[in-house]
């Protein structure tokens, strides 16, 4: 089964080089056990662009989504056997990062 964990930031910037050891290790041993497929970081908010074609609209805003506090800083795309497995990856990621993350299955 594969699954997103989603990284929620704030807009403080508060990454530290401790936080991209803990995540560098993270990701090896996702790597190590067959579990990773990706993982990425994402700019700052304020670089997104919301794009409305639908209909022919050819509209974009110039703005993230939302106006939050928090963000999706990052993400990875895991393989795990099953949800219980996906919590527990989860649960490592978040103390990896330092953050909050949200999972979800992909279809």
């Amino acid at each position: 089964m594969k699954f997103l964990i989603s990284v929620i930031d704030d807009l403080s910037n508060s990454g530290t080089p401790a936080e991209m050891v803990a995540i560098d290790a993270f990701n090896d041993q996702l790597r190590a056990n067959g579990q990773w497929i990706f993982a990425w970081g994402l700019q700052a908010p304020e670089t997104a662009t919301v794009i409305d074609n639908r209909g022919g609209a050819n509209s974009e805003t110039g703005h993230p989504l939302f106006d939050s506090k928090e963000h999706y800083s990052g993400l990875w795309l895991i393989e795990a056997a099953d949800a219980a497995t996906a919590k527990k990856l989860a649960f490592e990621a978040s103390k990896a990062c330092n953050r909050k993350v949200e999972l979800r299955p992909l279809h």
